[in-house]
């Protein structure tokens, strides 16, 4: 059985960097809010209490009775973690006199078991408004900063630490020493998950939920579903067929490419050229919601028609991905709907199909590992993610086939020129964005008035947060320069320097 690191969610903003250092460091680790504690704890090996935005003063979040797992499961509590168990102790929580956020230094360390080398004056991060004043008899204070005196404490006769900065954050230079002495020293874990371990046990489980039954999957071209799809056929083989439906807001051959790469990996997989269908319901729509849902549902309706031609399917894939697992539910309720999710598609309920989606509990870069280890080719491995409406919410404004166009032009300019000069890979996702503005121009001895795109790149792990790349500025000359020269209809090119937050990636 996997053993598992339970991380319990208040709400705070590196809760996921949490489980993504563990599971560098080899550990299987799920997020669970606190409002939604896990039931079955058998296969649990340690459990960390996250920190969060709010006070244990304000009686925002639920007051969780510890005493069912303090003293069976090593436990490790951050920043606020750290504050609720001084508070159901006897202990003292009080609103800081001096906030501190940002980078403090280690001026007192007692301990050799979770601060196992790791020196004095090591840099850590702190965030948090109040502080721990005082803290129970059975309680033992073993790292201070010079402001924070209660910057890490155990509990006498058990296996719980507490601190009050964030391990997580790179900005703890030996966080991760810190995270990999509570997994080894004080829990005692393997280490032992990695993608070739996550493969096999994941390829054995499908064998025995599936066994001879047949599976359908929705295919995009993209690394989510392209990974999922190879698992699924290491484990049933021919039992498996992908529907991969051209929406006709693919980029520049893409269709062709995607389908004879699929054809390499030996999955057999239906193409579905619905582009006609897909345009002619997007008429004269512009709203960015109307858009993606109109997509959504032609998606459906296409993919159950091709469904309903396949005999004996008793199962659809997907290769849901656990951001989107953990952004299902929040600490305070569902999270507030930015806009509907990239990955169009889903499962009418009219369709009687089970679900298994067997990529649910690793992040993005993790897919790619996986992926990496099953040998999938890097035209699909290295391919950047591509939102499930397509070009359509690249195109502000109505679409029509003139400006899918236009922008399949323009976006095969920038993509193959971040290619040929070897920043493709530099690059978490890159894209044109058609603008719904038309300005003044000059090409050769006549006055212009065309359309304005704007490049989009940026850097990132998972896609949660991001960076606009710092692209050379004599390559978006050259990119602009080739847009105008080339793609009639454009005269300027401007580019996009927003990070996420408050940006987001797409522009729709």
């Amino acid at each position: 059985m996997e053993e598992k690191v339970f991380i319990i969610d208040f709400g705070s903003q590196y809760t996921q960097l949490i489980a993504r250092r563990l599971r560098e460091l080899n550990v299987y680790s799920e997020i669970y809010p606190c409002t939604h504690l896990p039931q079955n704890t058998e296969s649990v090996k340690a459990i960390i209490l996250s920190g969060s935005p709010y006070s244990v003063n304000d009686g925002i979040l639920p007051n969780i009775d510890l005493s069912n797992w303090r003293g069976k499961f090593p436990i490790l509590g951050v920043c606020y973690g750290a504050q609720m168990l001084a508070h159901q102790n006897g202990g003292y929580v009080v609103p800081s006199s001096i906030r501190e956020y940002g980078r403090a230094f280690l001026t007192h360390i007692n301990d050799d078991v979770l601060f196992n080398n790791i020196k004095l004056n090591s840099q850590v991060w702190m965030s948090h408004g109040d502080t721990i004043q005082d803290i129970p008899t059975n309680f033992k204070i073993i790292a201070s900063t010079e402001s924070v005196k209660v910057a890490a404490f155990k509990i006498d006769g058990e296996p719980t630490y507490a601190i009050q900065f964030h391990p997580e954050v790179t900005h703890s230079a030996d966080g991760k020493t810190l995270l990999e002495n509570f997994i080894k020293n004080v829990a005692g874990l393997k280490q032992n998950w990695t993608p070739k371990h996550f493969i096999e046990t994941t390829t054995e489980e499908l064998k025995a939920k599936l066994g001879d039954d047949k599976v359908i999957i929705g295919l995009s071209g993209g690394v989510d579903s392209s990974v999922a799809a190879v698992l699924l056929k290491n484990a049933i083989g021919e039992n498996l067929t992908g529907i991969f439906i051209d929406n006709g807001l693919l980029r520049k051959g893409e269709y062709t490419a995607v389908l004879e790469a699929y054809n390499k990996m030996g999955l057999h997989v239906i193409g579905v050229d619905a582009a006609k269908l897909f345009i002619g319901e997007l008429a004269g729509v512009s709203d960015p919601e109307t858009k993606r849902k109109i997509i959504g549902r032609v998606f459906i309706e296409v993919f159950e028609a091709e469904a309903k031609k396949l005999k004996d399917v008793k199962w659809l894939a997907q290769g849901t991905i656990y951001p989107d697992v953990i952004e299902s539910v929040s600490v305070k309720g569902p999270s507030a709907t930015i806009k509907s999710h990239h990955n169009v598609g889903g499962l009418p309920e009219k369709m009687d199909f089970k679900i298994v989606e067997p990529l649910r509990m690793l992040f993005k870069d993790e897919v790619r590992n996986v992926g990496s280890a099953l040998g999938i080719e890097p035209v699909i491995l290295g391919r950047h993610p591509f939102p499930g409406p397509g070009l359509a919410i690249r195109i502000l404004g109505d679409i029509t086939a003139e400006r899918i166009n236009i922008l399949q032009l323009a976006d095969d300019i920038f993509i193959s020129e971040l290619k040929d000069k070897g920043l493709y890979s530099n690059v978490w996702q890159a894209g044109v964005i058609f603008l719904p503005v038309q300005s003044v121009g000059v090409m050769g001895d006549e006055r212009t008035y065309e359309n304005v795109v704007c490049l989009r790149a940026v850097t990132s792990v998972d896609g949660m947060t991001a960076d606009f790349s710092h692209l050379p500025h004599e390559f978006l000359g050259l990119v602009s320069n080739r847009i105008i020269n080339e793609v009639r209809g454009i005269n300027r090119v401007v580019y996009d320097i927003s990070s996420k937050p408050p940006a987001t990636i797409e522009w729709e």
